[in-house]
């Protein structure tokens, strides 16, 4: 069993804010892979199904942003899992616009949901959980941050948002499977096409 858990916040009027990127990952993986309808649970919502032969749970945490960790954690702790089992959907600023790569442990690059998430985590056998970072782009000052990462995807970035997502649910196997060099290269030649 894998917990891949999308970040962002609840609520309609967030719903296309670059922070929730995490939110719309998972939605088109249970979308494109024939998960389960959702179910609340966790201090969010959950869908169950399976990539490859790989049993895995979506997890959306509806506790807001700075308390995510809250919910990852519940999971984990319910299905006897550590962090090894974790993968986390999130918006990522040093990386340019579309871009997708994944890594293991490393710093949380001032994100208030990973902050959250690795506090909770350290408390079932360290922090080194594997995520899947979106870049959303650095809007080139850091008093402009807080309103890009919390502002809508503008309408011309919509195609680029699309290809994005269907590339990320297209290759969620390899992720699945652990080949995450794979992921990301497969990832990259499908928004290239």
């Amino acid at each position: 069993m894998q917990i891949w858990a999308g970040l962002g916040n609840p609520g309609p009027q967030y719903a296309m804010h670059r922070h929730n990127v995490g939110f719309m990952a998972v939605d088109v993986i249970a979308e494109m892979h024939g998960f389960a309808p959702v179910q609340k649970k966790f201090s969010g919502w959950v869908q169950e199904g399976r990539i490859g032969s790989d049993r895995i749970l979506l997890l959306k945490p509806a506790t807001f942003m700075n308390e995510s960790g809250r919910a990852v954690a519940e999971a984990l702790r319910f299905y006897k899992l550590d962090v090894s089992a974790l993968t986390v959907f999130h918006d990522e600023l040093d990386l340019a616009p579309f871009k997708v790569k994944v890594r293991t442990g490393g710093g949380l690059a001032g994100h208030n949901g990973l902050r959250s998430i690795d506090q909770h985590a350290s408390q079932l056998g360290g922090a080194d959980f594997r995520r899947v970072r979106i870049g959303i782009g650095h809007p080139g000052h850091k008093d402009r941050v807080t309103g890009h990462v919390l502002g809508n995807y503008a309408k011309a970035e919509f195609d680029d948002l699309t290809d994005m997502l269907a590339a990320i649910g297209a290759e969620a196997e390899h992720l699945a499977s652990g080949d995450d060099a794979r992921f990301m290269s497969d990832v990259a030649l499908r928004q290239q096409a």
